[in-house]
């Protein structure tokens, strides 16, 4: 009930409105120009747009009504014009059944600026005594569908600002934007078929008719095509969200199993995206290169708890286990869609710019860049980090051997950006220790934000937009 009260006060506001503007229109009615057979035809074209108008998946509505309101403001006036708007919308209610409250706006809207823009157009004419042979005169018509288009527009807006508080300038940016190419094509349409009017009668109104049936569905072709794509990206998005979600939970996983494994890949992650960066890549290769070296061990999983804690001396048939984990891994990365590049670069992580790497003997540039700058980080993560297998050596002495492999092991202009690296920062940048897994994991919130399918109650007409239930 307490919803009820605005709900009625409004539309008893809206029906106020309506009877002020036919009231006027009623009042203008005899200084229009009633010709009855174009009137019987614009009434005809805007009707049977309305009713056959072609509604995408997002609630937009494609009719071309509106342009035979613009020919109606033009050629006939502002009165005739708003009469033409009113019947168009009772049809096209007869489709679409929207509620009382929607019927009421549309109706308003689509008497108002018919009736404002037509009268607008003439007294100018009429003040300036311009005819139909002047060019100023299809300026003029030019410029009355614009500014029809502005108040079509604005009222409509505020309506839907007032029922959903959608920004207005949200709504300019979604619709009204990427259509004003068209716009712009149907105001220049009816310039034409104004002109075509002058020149050879009524003729050239039947001939608009057709042009019109074909406009209509080329443009609904059109915005068909843009609820696609967009959907598509939206499924897109959402699949990129819960592949993500997924490797975030095996990843917390192994840190449940092995911490020592997780802290080293959130260190070798911050390691790489840092070297990346100083090395001039793109923020896109710098993003790669994180998630990379996040998941470059995820084939770690394979290993039994007594290899991958290391409490027993390994074997060779261990080591042989060891070796195939950047396969593995690669392998369950590359099943998610649009991974491949990632799989790549874990399976690569371990070849050697001399061809002595595993699992494919690569050998310099055949290695991918980020590949090869995972290596030097992983390398220098497992010299220095306590919790290694290995007895941990100082900073110091883990860059004496990054250079003393660099140009058989490792690349050794990576080596060399990473120990520059290492000088420039604070102490604590070179323990990884420090290395925060969680935040490191943090891979939703660098994977751009799942979007919902918005909810969109306006309905657009060519040039005009009314709403719908």
């Amino acid at each position: 009930m307490e919803n009820e009260r605005p709900k009625r006060l409004s539309n008893a506001l809206l029906l106020l409105g309506l009877a002020g503007v036919v009231a006027v229109a009623i009042l203008r009615a005899p200084y229009a120009e009633w010709n009855l057979a174009l009137f019987g035809i614009l009434l005809a074209f805007s009707a049977f747009s309305d009713i056959t108008s072609i509604e995408t998946e997002s609630h937009l509505k494609i009719s071309g009504n509106f342009l035979a309101l613009v020919l109606a403001m033009v050629l006939l006036g502002g009165a005739p014009a708003a009469t033409i708007g009113l019947i168009s919308i009772l049809f096209g209610w007869l489709r679409f059944r929207e509620g009382l409250q929607d019927l009421l706006v549309n109706s308003l809207t689509f008497t108002t600026f018919p009736l404002v823009v037509g009268i607008g157009f003439h007294e100018l004419v009429d003040a300036n005594q311009i005819t139909p042979s002047d060019l100023s005169f299809y300026v003029l018509v030019f410029c009355a569908f614009l500014a029809a288009l502005a108040i079509n527009f604005s009222m409509i807006g505020a309506y839907t600002y007032y029922l959903e508080r959608s920004p207005f300038f949200e709504k300019v940016r979604t619709v009204l934007i990427p259509l004003l190419p068209s716009e712009l094509a149907a105001a220049l349409m009816a310039v034409g078929v104004a002109f075509i009017y002058y020149e050879i009668g009524l003729a050239g109104v039947a001939l608009f008719g057709i042009v019109l049936v074909i406009f209509q569905y080329l443009l609904g072709a059109l915005l068909k095509s843009q609820d696609r794509a967009r959907e598509l990206e939206v499924r897109t998005k959402q699949l990129a969200s819960f592949q993500v979600g997924m490797l975030s939970a095996l990843l917390r996983t192994l840190d449940l199993r092995d911490q020592m494994t997780a802290r080293h890949s959130a260190a070798v992650a911050r390691y790489s995206r840092a070297i990346a960066q100083r090395a001039g890549f793109s923020r896109q290769q710098e993003e790669l290169v994180h998630i990379a070296a996040l998941l470059h061990d995820i084939g770690k999983f394979i290993l039994p708890d007594r290899i991958l804690k290391a409490n027993v001396p390994l074997t060779d048939e261990d080591w042989m286990l060891i070796r195939r984990h950047p396969q593995q891994g690669a392998r369950v990365v590359s099943s998610l869609d649009g991974y491949g590049p990632v799989a790549e670069i874990i399976l690569a992580h371990h070849e050697r710019i001399d061809g002595k790497g595993y699992p494919r003997g690569l050998e310099g540039d055949n290695i991918p860049e980020l590949a090869r700058i995972i290596s030097v980080a992983d390398t220098y993560d497992v010299m220095t980090a306590r919790d290694s297998y290995r007895t941990p050596t100082s900073s110091y002495e883990a860059i004496q051997e990054l250079r003393r492999v660099a140009g058989k092991q490792l690349d050794a202009r990576f080596v060399e950006i990473f120990i520059e690296l290492l000088e420039d920062k604070e102490v604590t940048f070179r323990h990884g220790e420090e290395a925060d897994f969680e935040r490191e994991l943090a891979l939703e919130a660098r994977i751009a934000e799942t979007a919902s399918p918005g909810t969109d109650s306006g309905r657009f007409q060519v040039a005009g937009v009314n709403v719908g239930g």
